[in-house]
């Protein structure tokens, strides 16, 4: 081999970067201490951008395409390197390729419980997760602040700081955000729209990549919260109370439990609902007085008083006919008479027990 093929060995002619990883994000070409021929061809694929970096400092960028590295396209690299007149020389140089597809299906989820301030429920403790899809937009600024001088940046050694920042503005916003915890999950959606301009600016200005979807795949809480959100959904499909027991009492007869509700808990329960629905209607009958509905057959608006049982010495007629077994009728004869002294009071009369003992000693 003669000194020529030697040379021409040592130098790069063509680079190019193949990527078939699916989660590599920066590549740094390889260059095994090899120089880089003047006139060498730059192979830039689709999604990916070329970045040299020259002594610590960046040099010219290079997107889709194919490129000649000549003194004409690497103006940043000539006036770093000092070549005032062109350069015919080999020169060294390192090279990034930055994949600058959209990374898709990255998870996100708080390690520890957002404290919310909710309306309904006071003071709670919240958990969410989800999942993100990113992209690199800033190729020099994702270089110097993320993936540094690692030869093959892939997305899970990124995954834990993403994930932290993401979480702690999901925190901040979805805390201020005043958002009942009965309808954050109706609002999924709406809570990803709404954080993306929120994290953006953040995330672009540090990191160099911009987040194109954020997904909040579920927000959630303590066993005691949900419970109480459990007991406020059954309440709220139970509806009206009073036609819920007469869909029970009729579900129990269906069932063979007759009024008597059958034995157990499953009896107890039926006979409450019954007792209930009974209570209920007595009360719509009466109008809601406490005064007890009419009898059938009765003549007059008024009904024939109950006996008063508060005074054992104040007898009504009724009263006073069934201790001497007679009719109602003889009682209110011998009162008309005067014969048993009685005190009217509107349509009815009272007697006493002193005056009975006085007729039934004539």
């Amino acid at each position: 081999m003669g000194i020529m093929d030697f040379i021409k060995g040592e130098l790069l002619e063509i680079i190019e970067w193949q990527d078939d990883s699916r989660d590599t994000i920066a590549w740094r070409y390889p260059d095994e201490d090899k120089a880089i021929k003047n006139g060498a061809q730059l192979i830039v694929r689709e999604s990916q951008t070329a970045q040299f970096v020259y002594l610590g400092q960046f040099g010219d960028t290079f997107g889709p395409g194919k490129h000649d590295l000549a003194t004409d396209n690497i103006p940043v690299l000539t006036r770093l390197k000092g070549w005032k007149y062109g350069f015919e020389s080999p020169f060294k140089a390192d090279l990034y390729y930055v994949n600058t597809r959209l990374f898709t299906g990255n998870k996100w989820g708080t390690s520890n419980p957002i404290m919310l301030r909710d309306q309904d429920f006071g003071i709670v403790r919240a958990r969410a997760f989800g999942t993100y899809d990113f992209k690199v937009v800033n190729v020099q600024t994702f270089l110097k602040e993320v993936a540094g001088s690692d030869h093959d940046f892939r997305v899970d050694e990124f995954a834990d700081t993403m994930r932290s920042r993401i979480v702690s503005i999901f925190s901040d916003a979805l805390a201020t955000a005043g958002i009942p915890v009965l309808d954050v999950a109706t609002r999924y959606t709406d809570l990803g729209d709404a954080l993306l301009p929120l994290i953006n600016p953040a995330i672009s200005a540090k990191y160099g990549i911009e987040v194109a979807t954020f997904v909040v795949e579920n927000v959630s809480v303590p066993p005691e919260v949900e419970e109480a959100i459990d007991k406020r959904s059954a309440m709220s499909a139970i509806g009206n109370l009073n036609d819920y027991v007469k869909y029970q009492m009729g579900q129990g007869m269906a069932a063979g439990e007759g009024g008597g509700g059958g034995g157990g808990a499953a009896g107890m329960a039926s006979e409450m609902a019954i007792g209930f629905a009974m209570a209920q209607e007595m009360m719509k009958t009466s109008g809601m007085t406490g005064s007890p509905p009419a009898q059938p057959g009765q003549v007059g608006a008024a009904a024939s008083p109950a006996p008063v049982a508060a005074n054992p010495d104040i007898l009504d007629p009724a009263t006073v006919a069934r201790m001497l077994g007679v009719s109602e009728a003889d009682v209110m004869a011998e009162i008309s008479s005067g014969k048993i002294k009685a005190k009217q009071i509107g349509s009815s009369h009272r007697i006493t027990r002193a005056a009975l003992d006085a007729f039934l000693a004539e």
